[in-house]
């Protein structure tokens, strides 16, 4: 679902695509970890919502940086939240993830509910960490905060 404003912010603008993450979520580390791992093209650039520009992306875009419920993706065609975002940086990446596309067949409000008990529970199931994840110097670049 396009999050709540159709203005390309920032970044999203400059041919890079911007992943805003709960930058204390294990969870979410673990994502970042796994697009920094795949994303060879460099597409995907990040900001914790932690951050002044992660959270300043939240709010342009309707979204509360006090409540980490929503998944943002920020690419030239806009703003997207939840499971359209996950499957857009999932369509984003080289190879076998390609075929995650199938998974938009799912109707939205289902994979929505899916994530959001995800999202609720996440820190419960995978941990929390005390601070936002520190990138690789080589990395340091596609991290905005």
């Amino acid at each position: 679902m396009k999050a709540g404003s159709n203005h390309s912010d920032g970044a999203a603008g400059t041919g890079s695509a911007v992943i805003v993450f709960d930058g204390v979520c294990a969870l979410c580390n673990r994502w970042v970890r796994f697009l920094l791992r795949f994303d060879r093209k460099g597409r995907y650039r990040f900001a914790a919502m932690q951050g002044q520009q992660g959270s300043a992306m939240l709010r342009a875009h309707g979204l509360d940086p006090q409540d980490p419920m929503s998944f943002l993706l920020l690419d030239a065609q806009g703003a997207w939240t939840d499971t359209d975002a996950i499957l857009r940086v999932l369509a984003g990446l080289d190879g076998v993830w390609r075929l995650t596309g199938v998974l938009r067949m799912v109707p939205r409000g289902w994979r929505d509910a899916a994530y959001r008990a995800l999202a609720r529970n996440r820190y419960r199931w995978f941990g929390r960490n005390d601070a936002c994840h520190l990138p690789a110097p080589e990395q340091a670049a596609r991290f905005l905060d």
